[in-house]
């Protein structure tokens, strides 16, 4: 038996546009799983797709937007035209809306209630809710899937100034460990993969000055980190592979693997 064979297995990453979703794409491609690459925007989707290939995975670009059931549920029709029923969920689509990030000039009382459901609308609604809801019924009606949604270390402890984000990715572990109890008796397992700090698009700017040193903030979470540095995001692709196998995690759900570098074990 190899543990960690993913032939025959068709992968749904949602949102691997990005940085952290396409290196998870990667891993389950070289792993050998049939790979549906997810997401918004075509030209990264593609460009990922390339990665893909030149890995000796099989990978195919389907647009759609997590935010809309309507478009998931086109994406799934096409996926199980083109490379059959998916076994693997991944939604790693998500973020922090800048309007919801505690400054000084921006008081936690002070964010707009429109603001605060657009961050959860993205990670916890679109990030998690809609995929489930359009691909877990056939994982269960087959009585096999296995759905690895991206939680954070700030769902654990609260980082400050991203209130907003810290909550939506609390509930994201808390829908995680929900649907884990709902899906199991049908053979489908929900788990979370809890990562640390990983320089993105996204969070650039807080972590890098103009000229490349490290913020204020960065100093102090490198400070906070007992390995001393940011994780690459290649150093994600054990844990998806090894929550997506049923032969190497047949009897895990309801969890969540950290890789943050020691983030969560560090106190004082």
């Amino acid at each position: 038996m190899k543990l960690f064979d993913l032939s025959g297995e068709v992968a749904v990453v949602i949102g691997a546009t990005g940085a952290l979703g396409g290196a998870l794409a990667e891993g389950l491609a070289q792993a050998g799983a049939k790979v549906a690459v997810v997401g918004r925007n075509a030209e990264r989707g593609e460009a990922c797709v390339k990665r893909l290939t030149a890995l000796c995975g099989h990978g195919k670009f389907f647009p759609a937007d997590a935010m809309s059931r309507d478009s998931i549920r086109t994406a799934h029709q096409q996926i199980q035209q083109a490379l059959g029923a998916p076994t693997i969920l991944v939604n790693a689509a998500g973020g922090n809306d800048p309007k919801t990030t505690v400054t000084a000039e921006r008081k936690v009382e002070e964010i707009g209630l429109d603001d605060w459901r657009a961050n959860f609308d993205l990670n916890v609604v679109g990030g998690v809710l809609l995929p489930c809801q359009e691909f877990g019924p056939g994982m269960i009606s087959r009585g096999k899937g296995s759905i690895i949604n991206i939680a954070s270390v700030s769902a654990n402890i609260p980082l400050s100034r991203v209130v907003a984000y810290s909550a939506s990715k609390a509930a994201v572990f808390s829908l995680t460990q929900f649907l884990a109890r709902e899906w199991a008796s049908k053979n489908v397992r929900v788990n979370a993969i809890t990562p640390g700090f990983f320089p993105a698009e996204q969070n650039r700017k807080l972590l890098f000055n103009d000229d490349g040193s490290p913020t204020a903030r960065a100093a102090s979470i490198l400070g906070h980190t007992p390995m001393g540095r940011f994780g690459k995001a290649d150093e994600l692709m054990g844990a998806v592979i090894f929550l997506a196998s049923s032969q190497a995690s047949s009897f895990v759900t309801g969890t969540e693997i950290r890789v943050d570098g020691g983030f969560l074990a560090q106190t004082i």
